[in-house]
């Protein structure tokens, strides 16, 4: 099994533009330090690669750290900050990635349609991607450019698909720039987005819209408070909802749900 590579200790959680078209080749040679694949003396070219395909800009947090983790028989490396709860990696997220790596068949990944909300540094987004999935990671607008240079770095020469970065405000403009005509999702995905805010219905409401008839949400989360739990009541109100998995060493839970009215 995979592990998670990380020296740091997650405690609270986290709370997009298509980019011209790559043809991404599978990967070759051995992985570099930096954690991106092709032959040795490749790294600058491959900067200047992310550079050049990079349509948001980083936010300029005082300091970045490089954290490593390892999911399907890949080394990842994200840049990630302190700073801010969307460019930190939570328990969910690598409990989510674990469950990815080990179930990738029986979830049949390969070229399915994924959308992660509350993407944060992009550790989801990146498993699935490399896992076969067309990806399209979400989040807020002051997060996406690190979360594009994370996408882009660890998926590129190593995924079928490229990812796509969107922004994703809950709640908000769903239709304008998600309209379910053209937007249909096998997979919806997410990882300690519940937590302290005051933004829980919206965010309910958004799965709600995401969510179409066969698509399956995946929710992990670290249950920290009761408003976790009065979250997961309503969820199950319009989710029929299965619990997927439990991991007691970071008290996060895993669930399953299709809307109600399928």
């Amino acid at each position: 099994m995979d592990v998670c590579l990380s020296s740091k200790q997650p405690g609270c959680p986290a709370e997009a533009l298509s980019s011209p078209d790559v043809l991404l080749e599978p990967e070759e040679g051995a992985l570099q330090k930096d954690g991106t694949g092709g032959p040795p003396g490749d790294s600058n070219e491959i900067e200047q690669s992310l550079q050049s395909l990079l349509k948001f800009v980083p936010t300029n947090y005082a300091s970045y750290t490089q954290e490593h983790y390892a999911f399907a028989g890949k080394k990842i490396v994200l840049q990630e900050s302190i700073e801010s709860y969307g460019a930190t990696v939570w328990p969910g997220a690598t409990a989510l990635c674990q469950y990815l790596e080990e179930h990738t068949e029986e979830l049949n990944l390969q070229d399915a349609k994924v959308l992660e909300i509350g993407a944060g540094p992009g550790l989801v987004s990146i498993v699935a991607s490399i896992l076969g999935a067309q990806v399209t990671a979400t989040d807020l607008p002051d997060v996406l450019g690190n979360l594009e240079y994370n996408l882009l770095k660890n998926t590129l020469k190593r995924s079928a698909h490229r990812p796509e970065v969107k922004e994703l405000v809950w709640g908000e403009s769903l239709e304008l720039h998600f309209p379910k005509a053209t937007f249909c999702y096998d997979y919806v995905l997410a990882s300690d987005v519940v937590y302290h805010h005051y933004f829980l219905d919206k965010l309910l409401s958004t799965m709600l819209y995401l969510c179409q008839p066969g698509t399956v949400l995946l929710w992990a989360n670290k249950f920290r408070f009761s408003t976790d739990y009065e979250f997961l009541d309503k969820f199950k109100q319009v989710f029929d909802t299965i619990l997927l998995a439990e991991f007691p060493e970071s008290s996060v839970k895993l669930f399953k749900g299709t809307l109600k009215w399928e």
